[in-house]
């Protein structure tokens, strides 16, 4: 019985990545996103206008977490400071492994999850540029909240302007607070985990590694409540366009390689792959040195060497 090849694992088959093209455009993605972060700073009156609103919400939700878990790291050094390592360091470290196991590892579910991330790190920036938001450590101390990033500042690399290193916080943007892509890409960190993990200690980091994301960018006063949820949201919305912006890209390849299908068989190997290049030899034209053709008994020409001509060859006896 022939073997019936799974449509997805085929497909992949078909088109294998090759890390030093998935690499730049990884980067190239990464790039863009960070670029447009930087340039979409908004204004500074409407993003603190954002964050006081987000924060009213909260407050009559009664959801405002950030406020009882900032003051626990403001008070606790030894879990402000991990927690401040924790926002600095591991939401651009930990996406990267995950990507790389991913891809030499879960080959073919690859794709799928890289263009799910780009996706909704996409999404995110639009987010960063229509709704510029001031996170809470910005906000006026009337407010009740804690740059623990500033407090804590003298362990780390860090200063007092989000997770920049000291004299570098002009290259970034500090009112990029809604959506939260430190939840987002944990999320996605998380649920990479969780299906590709295979043991029960990946599937509890899967599920712990968002979970605390979310209770750090809190509790250092970077984020919302809401920007967290907001964060888990693009995600959603980045995982049901992902098959859509994976289709357009395929149907992009196929076209590109019908206009340059053209181009490849007028190459001179393919001009060269024609040896008699249309000449024919005429009727009874003998080739020198070709050997003369046998034929089995009764099934000899029925033309006799002078019906064939004067210089027709006699048949081999």
């Amino acid at each position: 019985m022939p073997h019936a090849e799974t449509p997805g694992i085929e497909a992949a088959s078909q088109t294998r990545l090759r890390w030093w093209t998935e690499l730049p455009l990884i980067l190239l993605v990464y790039a863009c996103y960070s670029a447009g972060r930087l340039l979409a700073r908004g204004d500074v009156t409407h993003a603190v206008d954002h964050g006081l609103a987000i924060l009213k919400v909260e407050k009559f939700l009664h959801i405002n977490a950030e406020h009882p878990l900032n003051r626990l790291f403001t008070r606790e050094t030894w879990i402000g400071v991990p927690a401040d390592f924790w926002y600095a360091s591991l939401h651009y470290m930990v996406t990267p492994v995950i990507l790389v196991w991913l891809f030499r590892s879960r080959t073919v579910r690859y794709r799928a999850a890289r263009t799910w991330l780009m996706t909704s790190t996409f999404i995110g920036l639009i987010g960063f540029t229509l709704l510029p938001t001031c996170p809470p450590r910005l906000l006026s101390e009337s407010h009740g909240f804690v740059d623990t990033m500033a407090q804590y500042s003298s362990y780390g690399w860090w200063g007092g302007e989000a997770s920049a290193p000291r004299g570098m916080g002009g290259m970034t943007n500090q009112y990029a607070a809604m959506p939260s892509l430190h939840v987002g890409w944990a999320l996605w960190c998380g649920v990479m985990l969780w299906r590709y993990g295979g043991t029960r200690t990946t599937k509890a980091l899967g599920v712990a590694y968002p979970l605390i994301t979310t209770i750090v960018v809190m509790g250092t006063a970077n984020h919302y409540f809401l920007d967290a949820v907001a964060g888990a949201a693009v995600m959603g919305v980045g995982l049901l366009l992902a098959p859509l912006v994976l289709r357009g890209a395929d149907r992009f390849k196929a076209r590109a390689a019908v206009v340059l299908a053209p181009a490849a068989a007028s190459t001179p190997v393919a001009q060269a792959s024609i040896v008699s290049a249309g000449c024919q030899t005429s009727a009874g034209e003998r080739i020198p040195r070709q050997r003369e053709t046998r034929f089995a008994p009764g099934t000899e020409p029925s033309a006799s060497p002078s019906e064939a001509g004067d210089g027709a060859p006699a048949t081999a006896r």
